[in-house]
């Protein structure tokens, strides 16, 4: 649990920023983030130009939605690869 305001830090709330925008958060997470977000400016900032680009984005595509399918295929890659960054930030040389 991070140490921000609303007991997550910075690099939470923009990791999971998309994530808040399209409403797939639990109930606590999004509490969580929106209370961040009432008490840290530059998240705030961040998170309005993430909204921006969201909204352009459904603008230029108009509202087409990746198949289930590939969002998950695209999670799981996301996820070693944050896996495989972890592991190299903490190799000892």
């Amino acid at each position: 649990m991070g140490f921000g305001p609303g007991g997550i830090d910075c690099d939470e709330v923009l990791r999971d920023v998309y994530l808040y925008l399209d409403d797939e958060t639990d109930d606590g997470l999004r509490n969580r983030i929106r209370q961040h977000l009432d008490g840290c400016a530059p998240c705030l900032k961040q998170f309005g130009i993430e909204q921006d680009v969201r909204s352009l984005i459904a603008r230029c595509c108009g509202g087409d939605q990746a198949p289930q399918s590939l969002r998950e295929r695209i999670s799981v890659r996301i996820t070693e690869i944050s896996v495989e960054s972890a592991r190299l930030e903490y190799r000892a040389d």
